[in-house]
């Protein structure tokens, strides 16, 4: 196998031909390599239960770079710290494949996305995420993108996550991506400097298998999503997650993993509704 093929099969790095099915890994203990799964059925016996809260974070996104002021205005804030804290605990104590042997269990799918959005006063908002647009190769924010628009907004990392999101926003896509008040970004998220730099050896790869139309809303990041993964129930990196936000910024809907039809006809419903109900402010 070639090393071109590999970096894009461990990557989010479209291919231009046809998919193959991810497969099932899984390791003994921290240590040990991922090996092929030869018999997991009886970990997917056990039903996964409804997301049980608004996901998002509490204060609303703006349009800017961190700066220092802000920076230590978090410090100061003990609550803030105390949140930091305990993600960056949790994180240290994982093992390298903890995720991976996540997979195992449905697909490392932890929950069932609601059949009906979440309600405007309860939802939460989408963190403000900045990256290098395919186009013009500019730093964009996913504020200024959604903001007075309906958006679906795909988190991708690996290859498995493209998958994952495709099989959630395809008909929500084919329905509504020619509307005005629509908009489908994508963000390649590598927090890795390493992977991030890989995937910036392979734009060109990229922007062929995207559609152009696309390509302003495609944003390559590396911004680190530590202190709010707990908050957007972003738990696994080598899933895809789908939300669905709202003109506010709001994350009225949410799906992860495998798509389910359901979930599927959920995300469709849910956009037609929140563009019905903005076409007539």
């Amino acid at each position: 196998m070639s090393l071109r093929l590999s970096l894009q099969r461990s990557l989010a790095i479209p291919r231009l031909q046809g998919r193959n099915r991810h497969q099932k890994y899984y390791a003994t203990n921290k240590s040990d390599p991922p090996k092929l799964a030869e018999d997991d059925e009886h970990l997917d016996e056990i039903p996964l239960p409804l997301l049980q809260r608004p996901l998002g974070v509490q204060d609303k996104p703006k349009a800017s770079i961190k700066t220092w002021a802000d920076t230590k205005e978090e410090l100061m804030d003990q609550k803030t710290r105390l949140e930091q804290r305990k993600s960056l605990v949790k994180e240290a104590t994982k093992g390298y494949f903890t995720d991976l042997n996540a997979t195992r269990r449905h697909g490392g799918k932890t929950w069932i996305a609601p059949t009906a959005m979440i309600r405007e006063d309860k939802a939460l908002y989408f963190p403000n995420v900045v990256g290098s647009a395919l186009d013009t190769k500019q730093k964009r924010h996913t504020t200024d993108i959604c903001q007075g628009r309906i958006s679906v907004i795909s988190m991708l990392n690996t290859r498995m996550s493209e998958i994952h999101v495709n099989g959630f926003v395809s008909p929500t896509n084919a329905r509504f991506l020619s509307h005005p008040l629509y908009r489908y970004v994508q963000i390649n998220l590598q927090e890795n400097l390493l992977k991030s730099f890989l995937v910036s050896l392979f734009l060109s790869s990229i922007a062929k298998a995207v559609p152009p139309e696309l390509h302003s809303t495609y944003l390559v990041s590396s911004q680190s999503m530590d202190y709010v993964r707990e908050q957007l129930g972003m738990v696994n990196k080598h899933i895809g997650y789908v939300y669905l936000v709202d003109e506010n910024l709001k994350i009225r809907w949410a799906g992860c993993a495998d798509a389910k039809v359901e979930e599927t006809n959920a995300l469709e419903r849910s956009t037609a509704a929140l563009l019905s109900r903005i076409s007539k402010k």
